[in-house]
Formats: C-alpha cells, sequence, structure tokens
C-alpha cells in the first residue's frame, strides 16, 4: 500500500511510524505547518523541534519527508472559523476543524490525493460493518480522539488508518521507550499547534479587540465587576474572573448588550439540562436508523472526556436532538454534541450544540 503518514514529532505519531514498519510499510513521511506569522509576525508556530525529531525519525527507518505549507488554509479556514465563532459569542473547537479541513482536507487536495492512505497518529480505529467503513474508538478509552474526529466526512474516512488505535498510551509510551525515540519522554501536545507561544486572549485581544462590559450576577441582575469584551469568556469558566467570594461561574453571555452573567455555583435553570439541540448534524457513515422520527438509543459526549453519557437521539421539529439520560452540565454553543452506539465503539459523527 502507497502510505503518506502524518507525523508531528510527538509520541503517538512516532510510535505510529514504527509500527508501519514493523508491519512492512514504506510510508512517505509528511510534516504538516500550519502555524503562522501574520505582517508583524504575531503568530508563529514554533516547530523547529518537531522538524528535527521527524527528520531524525525519517533517517532511522530510512523513509521519504517532505515538510509541506497549509498556513494559508489554515488561516482562511481554522482560524477563519475560530474568530467568527468567538465574536457570536459561541465556544468554537478549532481541533475538530483542523482534522476535516487541513489534516485530511487541504492536505489531501495537495499531497495526499495520490496515496492509497493517510496513516495519524490518533487515538481511534476504524471497523467496516456490512460493507460500510465506521470510525471506531480506541482501546484507551482515556486517550480516545475521535470527538475531534467526527466532523470527517466518509470519503475521508475511507482513507484513514490508525495504527495506535489498538493500544493504550502506556504501551505506546513502552515502545517509544524500547526503541530509543527521542519523543518517548515528550509531554503530550495540547491539542493542534493553534497559536504557538501567543497566549489566547493576547490573540482575541489583537484580532477582536476589546470592549468593556458589566459582569452580572444571574439571580439578582446586581453588577458584580467588569470584563474586556464577552469573547474573553467562555460557559463554565470560572477563573479569571477577579471576583471575590467565589468560586463564581460563566453562565450565560449577552452579545448584543455585551454582558457575562455569573452565578455562585452553577444555576440549574441555564447550566443543566437533559435535552442537547443540534444544529448542521453529520453523519459520517450515514444514518444507521434512516429514520429519526422515534428516539434511537446511544451514547454521547459533549467536551473532551474519557466518559460517555446515556441519552436518545430524535429529530424534533427538524432538528436532531439528544435527549440525556443524566442531566449535563457546562453545555457550551459552539461546541459539538458526538454522538456513539449504546457501546460507544462507532462513532456516528456530530452537530454543534445549539444553546442559547
Amino acid at each position: 500500500m502507497n502510505i503518506a503518514a502524518l507525523v508531528s514529532g510527538g509520541v503517538d505519531s512516532s510510535v505510529m511510524l514504527h509500527l508501519l514498519k514493523e508491519q512492512g510499510y514504506e510510508p512517505v513521511i509528511f510534516y504538516i505547518l500550519i502555524g503562522m506569522k501574520d505582517k508583524e509576525g504575531f503568530l508563529d508556530c514554533p516547530s523547529e523541534e518537531d522538524i528535527e525529531i521527524t527528520t531524525w525519525l525519517a533517517k532511522k527507518y530510512g523513509l521519504k519527508m517532505e515538510v509541506v505549507t497549509l498556513q494559508e488554509e489554515y488561516w482562511d479556514s481554522v482560524v477563519a472559523y475560530t474568530l467568527d465563532a468567538v465574536k457570536k459569542g459561541l465556544t468554537p473547537n478549532p481541533d475538530v476543524m483542523c482534522n476535516r479541513l487541513i489534516k485530511f482536507g487541504s492536505f489531501n487536495d495537495k499531497y495526499g490525493k495520490d496515496f492509497d492512505f493517510l496513516a495519524t497518529g490518533h487515538y481511534a480505529s476504524t471497523a467496516e460493518i456490512n460493507g460500510i467503513k465506521y470510525l471506531t474508538t480506541a482501546k484507551d478509552k482515556f486517550k480516545d480522539q475521535t470527538d475531534f474526529l467526527a466532523q470527517i466526512t466518509y470519503a475521508q474516512l475511507q482513507k484513514l488508518m490508525f495504527p495506535i488505535g489498538g493500544l493504550h498510551k502506556a504501551e505506546v509510551r513502552k515502545i517509544a521507550n524500547e526503541v530509543h525515540l527521542p519523543s518517548a519522554g515528550r509531554k503530550d501536545s495540547q491539542g493542534i499547534c493553534f497559536l504557538g507561544k501567543v497566549n489566547y486572549n493576547d490573540f482575541l485581544r489583537r484580532y477582536v479587540g476589546e470592549k468593556e462590559g458589566n459582569i452580572v450576577e444571574l439571580e439578582t441582575g446586581k453588577i458584580l465587576g467588569r470584563h474586556n469584551g464577552f469573547w474573553f469568556h467562555t460557559i463554565g469558566q470560572r477563573k479569571g474572573l477577579g471576583l471575590s467570594q467565589g468560586p463564581w461561574f460563566v453562565v450565560k453571555k449577552d452579545t448584543d448588550e455585551n454582558v457575562v452573567y455569573v452565578s455562585n455555583g452553577y444555576d440549574p435553570l441555564t447550566q443543566y439540562s437533559t435535552s442537547i439541540q443540534l444544529k448542521g448534524f453529520h453523519f459520517i457513515s450515514g444514518n444507521p436508523w434512516n429514520d429519526l422520527s422515534r428516539p434511537a438509543d446511544i451514547t454521547f459526549k459533549i467536551r473532551h472526556t474519557p466518559d460517555f453519557t446515556k441519552g436518545t437521539l430524535q429529530m424534533i421539529n427538524g432538528q436532531v436532538v439528544i435527549e440525556s439520560e443524566l442531566p449535563v452540565s457546562g453545555i457550551a454553543a459552539g461546541q459539538f454534541g458526538v454522538v456513539y452506539d449504546e457501546q460507544s465503539e462507532i462513532c456516528y459523527g456530530s452537530g454543534e450544540i445549539d444553546w442559547q
């Protein structure tokens, strides 16, 4: 098979490459540059160490390596999506969009189209059931990353390989140590290289700006303090508010009036719900139920955790709705609700949380 291996220099993609070689494959290594500088050099994704490690791997395994640039595409899609979301008061997920639009989108269009498969170091798996390929969860449920892959298309899934999906993280570390990979002791990266060394709030300050507004207690309407723009705050946030006698949690944002509402502990009316509305729901491998006029039993996630929650999925008044078995807290508009089968093995797809 003709395989393109996307390697970042981290331990997961390094071991992924080792496993491919062990299985007799001769993949071509690709390192993708996505971080970029703007005209003033503000954004810069440090990549020297990553490229150095990836180059070392290429030499160790005798493989061809290419460093490719998708910086403009990344800015025009993922960064633009993130800025648009925060301006609307939403909580974006750049990781999800990077996988669909960049790693398996622009990269495949430019460089991966001539390969049979794209291999990555994601903790995920695939399975073929009745002739249909599905995205499935990793053996290590704590590290499972299918929620970050839940917006990929079926065509993209057809080409994907996840060689470490059948391993626990501890096993990956063990292999890396046994074969003396330079990334064996590296800390896990925190998502994609979105901003490099730039602080997220500094990024928002530069590209969205600042605008003072009130921090208001939801229950009483009392003004407790001031903020520099609702876009600096997310639902469920409890740090960085500058309020005493806490803990205070952000529970609501008025984007028109630039007001951030807080509560001294989660308010059950605004923060806990058993009903989660999703817009633009995307089934990766097709709708397994065909008709959602009746509730279908599922499990789901609304954030990156090892925990799956039981519930049902149903189309109500033209909108896909998750009904959770247990009340769910911290529901943030703009994040994705990711849907799985009852056994939390098959990832069916996801939709953007539509929560006011």
